[in-house]
């Protein structure tokens, strides 16, 4: 489930990044921007969701 959210977070993150530039620009592929946006949003999201330590 960690993961799955993981990835989740770094494909929305690249979805969105494509989607909200125009289209009639040159290089419209997805930059290292985006994919280093997307690289820290899935860390974040990994770990955000790290279970936690069990009381003692």
């Amino acid at each position: 489930m960690r993961t799955f959210l993981a990835v989740l977070a770094g494909l929305a993150v690249i979805y969105f990044g494509v989607t909200g530039r125009s289209g009639a620009e040159e290089g419209s592929g997805v930059s290292g921007g985006v994919l280093l946006l997307a690289l820290l949003a899935s860390l974040l999201v990994w770990h955000l969701t790290k279970p936690g330590q069990p009381a003692k």
